[in-house]
């Protein structure tokens, strides 16, 4: 499976709209972000494992959980939980800045390398529990969320900007995939599909 077929077959075939998002998944090199030996499965539709008992996420979610944000070229997007860091990949060519938190410093590093090989320099990898975002550089105009707390963290939106969007899957076991939109009056919330991630660790796990 080549780059621009894992476009066309598993990502714009299943719904995926966005002429931006699009073009960003046909160029982010996503074998850069997964280990040697599986690169050969680098362009496939599924998820695959990365170390540290965590994974890469499908393309198709990756697309789809970027469409949700709807982003514009001067946003800046908060990612917690950088794993390999494909997803902050992708939204590096879609937004102006990209600061995401990863609670394991060995993953924080082989993405920080990894990010570095796709020649991307608007990313900021923070080692850190991204449970109460970034306080110092709030609002954010997006707050994506790769792993699964069972409740939707108060903190994240707070940080968001009026008309910023939070995508986040929440709960556990299958989890609820969740957008909600910050308003000039409060929020909204809407159901997007079922999902299944990695469990949120940290402070989210002892609540």
């Amino acid at each position: 499976m080549t780059r621009v077929g894992m476009v066309e077959q598993q990502v714009e075939a299943r719904g995926v709209r966005d002429d931006r998002v699009l073009a960003a998944m046909r160029d982010t090199p996503r074998h850069l972000f997964v280990p040697e030996d599986l690169r050969d499965y680098a362009y496939e539709d599924r998820p695959l494992p990365i170390g540290s008992r965590q994974t890469i996420s499908q393309p198709y979610i990756v697309a789809l959980m970027t469409e949700q944000l709807q982003l514009e070229p001067n946003d800046v997007v908060l990612e917690i939980g950088t794993g390999s860091g494909y997803q902050a990949a992708v939204l590096s060519r879609l937004a102006k800045e990209v600061i995401s938190i990863e609670i394991l410093p060995e993953l924080a590093e082989s993405a920080r390398q990894a990010l570095a090989a796709d020649g991307r320099n608007n990313v900021q990898v923070i080692v850190g529990d991204g449970y109460r975002g970034w306080p110092a550089r709030a609002p954010f105009d997006a707050i994506i969320v790769t792993a699964a707390p069972p409740e939707v963290p108060p903190p994240l939106v707070e940080q968001l900007a009026v008309g910023g969007r939070l995508v986040i899957p929440v709960g556990e076991g299958i989890q609820d995939l969740i957008v909600i939109e910050r308003t000039a009056s409060g929020t909204t919330r809407k159901s997007v599909l079922p999902v299944r991630f990695v469990p949120m660790t940290g402070e989210a796990q002892s609540r």
